[in-house]
């Protein structure tokens, strides 16, 4: 082993230098390229595909990071580690790109037609869709790029119409009139998970209806009044008293003049606005409900695009939404039938893609039967062959799964998995297959394209292109996916697997947390509150963002980021930097010997290796039971802790005044450890890890810290004794060390110290004289304390360190005393502010708590100087 000459090694790390370095060294030699191998048990993870419309977000660096920790983790076990890459064709947000540069050079979507416009769509994805891999790249994720998959592929294309003709054979699969989820912005239907709510401060509208034959009016409430114009009933409870005489009578419809019934259901709350309810069945899923109970008419009022259409009055006909409900309200006010307004605040669904408010539409579209479909999926999940981390996660997909409706799978798009059903021109025949009917020119296809996720739902078996490959990587054995796409995809993949393969598609699902600010908003572009990853990775290095992000995310708890914590890697990655810097400059006089390594061995190294075996077995059982956040605390107290600020400074003394033979077998045995340390680093700061591992020896070309081995556990290193021994130490140096800051003893000067026991090692008290500069220790039992000492008691020990002659103890009395009263008048002011009712009801809550804040901390100073007076005198 030979270090490399310290003129090659920079005194500060410089990420900038060594990352894209590294990847590309990665990269050109293969190193995470999979092949089937028989003799490996293979470790699988399929990518959670991003969209190719997307851009990398602090919520892809925590998911991509962990599934790396993952990866490299088990390559370095021994493990054929696959990481299968790729990207999502989006069709909803990539056709809406393509749609809006297309209007920008004046060029409509319909007068191109569907083939021009596909070949702008993938002009689109051949400009854009790869920045989001090139941006993973820069975080230093080891995929498999070579396996990179799309799914639109020829095969993986294929694959998802295969899914699509098996499902329509079994009679899984059919097309209805139903009512959807419609987006106008897209004029698509979307799924019920695609649709998010916001609370909008909206009115109340109390409408009145005329009832036929009657001077009455039946009153009713809504907070939609341009659906009325596609009324076809009017709803009471049939226990509301108010109501009973008119159940079976008909209403006028105003502006309309359509007769309509006034019937009554079960569903209506009499408590809600007047206890009458409009029904509008083709837009309101609930009203939907009613009017197939009820048989009532079903008048579409809205065009794809949420105008009214043809089925309103002519003057009400082209109009937005919003411009209908205006007018629709001024013509009651005109008619004397606006009861009055309300302000109401209600809930209103909005599109994810269009971020317009959703239509509740009647439109015909397919759906996919899911009652039996579902079924072996939630019966794997309750079995345990798929385990969820956080487990209180498939509480939620039985939840969903139980409660689940029919799919809409289809989309009015272009862009994505056509449809493979023709209609023939003259017959009423429906054709499904994957190849198009030989006759093709007496059919027309399908106009429809699939719901991405009904072509992401087979990414984990499918990314495989043969049965060989399929049978030995599949099942997969974790995916990496945020909460909010349970139901979008995971619960979907495992309902594939079991469909297509009659096996599961992971063995784990790992949620990874939500990522807020610091105030606990969750991170928008809108919010400006959303860090751009690539000026982190600029400003602090990607592995010191990849380490902070784990870091600070407990499982299942979400994440409160912000960019200055990412000075905890930083730090951490100078720490690591400097402290093999030391090694290999005090390396560079002493000829190391492999031979050396385990001679002359002391206290400190028994307890050192024992430190970092028991380190492993933590380490090792963390990763194991998928706890990244922890293994990144084992990793962090180790090496921060343990060996850069103890081992090291412990080994400095016979590194500089040992015999050379002393000195090679010291530093042998450091940087052997320090190695050993680096391999643990690796899964979390691959960059780092990787530069100063290729700086400790000549390596290789090839060689690469990710592809070689972690350190077996040794059972027998663990050493029980020393590590006790060791806590004695540390904490008698640190009491030593306190004594001195509190005392302002100079740094310069050395201490006497008298140790009130006598189970204490000449090992150990060379080590304390060394570490907290004493120039004679006094162990022995029942040790009188001397005069003027300062004292602490730990482990048991009672510590004292006489102080006559380090300081001037009337100046230090004067000057405590000075403190004390100082503090005592603050204490004062503190008091009296919280003991004013005025200030602690009105000032925010912020506030009052730092000026409780303040006084614990100044009452607790005040203690501290009262003991140590007492001491001084």
């Amino acid at each position: 082993m030979q270090v490399k000459n310290i003129s090659d090694i920079p005194k500060a790390y410089n990420p900038k230098s060594v990352e894209d370095k590294w990847y590309k060294y990665w990269d050109d030699h293969r190193l995470y390229h999979s092949e089937i191998d028989e003799k490996k048990e293979p470790f699988t993870i399929v990518i959670p595909p991003p969209n190719i419309t997307g851009m990398l977000t602090l919520g892809h660096v925590l998911n991509n990071s962990i599934q790396d920790v993952f990866l490299r983790y088990k390559r370095m076990k021994g493990y054929n580690a696959c990481w299968v890459p790729g990207t999502d064709h989006a069709s909803i947000a990539t056709e809406s790109k393509v749609v809006a540069y297309l209007k920008e050079q004046g060029v409509d979507k319909f007068s191109i037609g569907r083939k021009a416009f596909l070949d702008h769509c993938w002009e689109w994805k051949e400009k854009y869709g790869g920045i989001i891999t090139k941006q993973l790249r820069k975080l230093g994720i080891s995929c498999d790029w070579e396996r990179e998959r799309f799914t639109m592929d020829d095969h993986y294309y294929k694959k998802v119409i295969e899914a699509f003709v098996d499902l329509y054979k079994k009679g899984f699969i059919y097309r209805g009139y139903r009512m959807v989820n419609w987006c106008p912005a897209s004029k698509s239907a979307i799924s019920d998970e695609e649709v998010f709510y916001k609370e909008i401060n909206g009115k109340l509208w109390h409408l009145k209806y005329p009832v036929k034959s009657s001077n009455e009016h039946l009153i009713v409430a809504t907070t939609r009044p341009e659906t009325m114009l596609g009324d076809t009933g009017v709803a009471v409870n049939p226990n509301d008293e108010r109501y009973k005489h008119l159940i079976g009578k008909k209403v006028i419809l105003p502006i309309v003049g359509r007769e309509i019934p006034i019937f009554a259901d079960e569903y209506v709350d009499m408590e809600f606005g007047t206890g009458a309810v409009k029904i509008t069945p083709a837009h309101d899923i609930n009203d939907y409900d009613m009017g197939k109970r009820h048989n009532l008419e079903m008048i579409n009022i809205f065009n794809e695009n949420a105008t009214t259409n043809g089925n309103v009055p002519k003057e009400l006909r082209n109009l937005a939404r919003e411009d209908a409900r205006m007018k629709v309200v001024e013509r009651f006010e005109e008619l004397e039938l606006l009861e009055k307004i309300e302000d109401h605040l209600h809930k209103v669904g909005y599109s994810e893609r269009g971020n317009v408010p959703i239509e509740p539409y009647l439109s015909d579209q397919w759906f996919m039967k899911m009652e039996e479909l579902v079924k072996p999926a939630m019966q794997v999940v309750e079995e345990g062959k798929i385990k969820f981390h956080p487990e209180h996660w498939s509480k939620t997909y039985e939840h969903w799964m139980t409660n689940i409706r029919d799919w809409c799978i289809s989309r009015q798009l272009w862009w994505g998995h056509r449809i493979p059903v023709w209609y023939h021109k003259e017959t009423e025949e429906i054709y499904c297959e994957v190849d198009p009917p030989k006759d093709i020119e007496n059919w027309y296809q399908e106009e429809d394209v699939l719901d991405t996720w009904a072509s992401s739902w087979i990414w984990a078996q499918d990314v495989f292109t043969s049965d060989e490959e399929r049978n030995y990587y599949y099942p997969t054995d974790v995916l990496v996916t945020a909460p909010d796409i349970i139901f979008f995809w995971v619960a979907r993949m495992i309902i594939a697997g079991m469909q297509f393969q009659d096996n599961i598609p992971f063995k784990n699902v790992y949620f990874t947390s939500i990522i807020r600010d610091t105030q606990g908003r969750k991170m928008s572009k809108s919010l400006g509150n959303s860090p751009d990853p690539l000026d982190v990775i600029e400003e602090y290095g990607a592995d010191a963002l990849r380490f902070t992000i784990n870091y600070i995310s407990p499982l299942g708890q979400d994440v409160m980021f912000s960019t200055e914590k990412c000075e905890i890697g930083r730090n951490f990655a100078n720490k690591i930097w400097n402290a093999g810097r030391f090694l290999m400059m005090n390396a560079q006089n002493v000829e190391l010997n492999e031979d050396l390594k385990d001679k002359h061995v002391d206290f400190a190294d028994r307890w050192i290796v024992s430190r970092f075996q028991n380190t492993l077995k933590e380490y090792y059982n963390a990763l194991d039971n998928f706890e990244i956040n922890t293994a990144s605390k084992i990793v962090y107290h180790y090496v921060w802790n343990d060996f850069c600020d103890w081992y090291v400074e412990l080994a400095k003394n016979r590194m500089y005044k040992g015999n050379d033979e002393v000195k090679s077998a010291v530093m042998t045995r450091a940087i052997s450890l320090f190695e050993d340390l680096l391999k643990i680093v690796h899964p979390f700061m691959p960059f780092l890890s990787e530069e100063i591992w290729q700086l400790l020896g000549d390596r290789k070309e090839g060689e690469s810290i990710s592809v070689s081995l972690l350190p077996d556990i040794s059972e027998d290193l663990i050493d029980k004794s020393a590590e006790e021994d060791f806590e004695f130490v540390e904490s008698v140096v640190t009491a030593i060390r306190n004594i001195r800051g509190e005392m302002n003893i100079p740094p310069s000067k050395f201490v006497n110290a008298f140790l009130n026991t006598d189970k204490v090692s000449e090992e150990q008290i060379f080590y304390i004289e060394s570490l907290a500069r004493v120039e004679e220790i006094v162990a022995a039992p029942n040790v009188e304390k001397p005069k003027a000492s300062a004292s602490a008691v730990v482990k048991g020990c009672d510590i004292f360190i006489p102080l006559e002659g380090l300081i001037d103890l009337e100046v230090e009395r004067n000057r405590i005393e000075k403190e004390m009263k100082r503090l005592e008048g603050a204490l004062v002011g503190v008091n009296k502010k919280l003991s004013n009712k005025r200030f602690t009801d009105s000032a925010p809550k912020d506030v009052v708590e730092k000026e409780n804040m303040k006084k614990e901390n100044w009452e607790e100073s005040l203690e501290k100087f009262k003991a140590i007076l007492t001491e001084l005198n």
